[in-house]
């Protein structure tokens, strides 16, 4: 297993150039500078928790335009507990990041590792998460119109196209979820952690792989077989797509001893076509009937069990922005549509404990990621 140390040496610490690219600006920081920054990691900083440990905003200041500084806010995310594991998915985030840009995909500030601390700093997301705001701290609020879920869904669908078509060579996420997608001042999409991200080599259909992600959100030949794929984050995009529209969670506990999924509930409506009952009621039917019924449609086709039966991002975003009028139409003709629904992947999942949503590179159970700001 490569070391940070490996993945990272050559790399140009600050101003990097790629040829006939934008200047993209990150850096090392001392831990000095990252203490200052946070207030010492105080609690009071602190934005959330997850499997790789805690997020925290901080200031600095932001010297990177000449004569001007100012006050710049991050988010830092410090890795809990040192292994070698641990070390080598806080190197793939760097190394994914440092490649990487694209308006709908979180921006690396830099990162840290000394000794054995690693710490990787963002732009801070006013906002927090898509999760915050459909299921946690703000989902009271109602902060999220129908024009701002359009959006969100169109801005990630874009970054999600940009990793599988246009970086060199192609990525797939492997963890999109409601907590990954992070909101800026504008309410603008960034998918965020690329913890999980695996490269795909040129020429390559999949990899095969163990299982990491998220129970509810994991496509089906991935979950039970390790393969990898794009069309592994297009049937996770479904499920995120579904959960936008009707702020439903992906995995519903009906009682204490059933559950129920996202698609199992979605997929007899939309085949009657009550596409109003797949709205969020939240949103009181202040919604584009169009583009509801365009984001369901789409979300189902997304997460059929058969992976070369789904698009690809390209086609997602076309779709969604209704430029493939035609081929929606098509759409609505296919099987999935008219059928009963077959036994999913996920029947039994009354077994499953609540907290135990993450599946770790072992295949182990981790605790349920608190929601944050900045998904660790």
């Amino acid at each position: 297993m490569a070391s940070f140390a490996k993945l990272c040496c050559g790399k140009s610490t600050s101003n990097r150039k790629d040829k006939g690219k934008k200047t993209v600006r990150w850096r090392i920081f001392s831990l000095k500078e990252l203490h200052s920054a946070t207030n010492n990691f105080n609690y009071d900083n602190k934005l959330g928790e997850g499997g790789f440990g805690s997020v925290y905003w901080g200031q600095l200041w932001d010297g990177s335009q000449v004569h001007i500084q100012c006050l710049l806010q991050i988010a830092v995310k410090r890795l809990k507990v040192w292994s070698t594991k641990a070390d080598m998915e806080f190197s793939v985030e760097v190394e994914i990041l440092g490649r990487v840009r694209h308006k709908n995909l979180l921006s690396l500030r830099g990162y840290c590792a000394e000794g054995q601390e690693r710490l990787i700093v963002y732009d801070y997301m006013p906002n927090l998460s898509l999760l915050s705001h459909l299921h946690g701290q703000h989902s009271a609020e109602y902060l999220l119109d129908w024009e701002r879920r359009m959006n969100i869904i169109i801005g990630s669908a874009e970054g999600i196209a940009y990793l599988h078509h246009h970086a060199v060579p192609h990525i797939i996420h492997r963890d999109i979820k409601a907590s990954n997608v992070l909101l800026d001042s504008e309410f603008n999409a960034k998918v965020a952690d690329f913890g999980f991200a695996k490269l795909i080599p040129d020429g390559a259909t999949h990899v095969t792989t163990r299982v990491k992600g998220t129970l509810g959100y994991l496509a089906p030949e991935y979950a039970m077989l390790g393969k990898a794929s794009e069309s592994c984050d297009v049937y996770s995009f479904g499920i995120l797509l579904l959960e936008l529209a009707s702020g439903k969670k992906p995995i519903e506990k009906l009682n204490p001893t059933t559950k129920r999924t996202i698609i199992d509930w979605a997929l007899p409506l939309v085949r009657q076509r009550k596409f109003d009952e797949v709205a969020d009621p939240k949103l009181n039917g202040n919604y584009v009937e169009e583009e509801l019924k365009r984001v369901a449609i789409v979300a189902l086709v997304c997460t059929q069990n058969q992976p070369e039966k789904r698009p690809n991002m390209l086609e997602v975003v076309d779709l969604l922005k209704g430029e493939s009028k035609e081929k929606l139409s098509d759409l609505q003709n296919e099987q999935i549509f008219k059928e009963e629904p077959l036994a999913g992947f996920q029947d039994g999942l009354s077994s499953v404990d609540d907290k135990s949503d993450l599946i770790s590179e072992e295949q182990d159970s981790k605790e349920e990621v608190k929601d944050v700001a900045h998904s660790a």
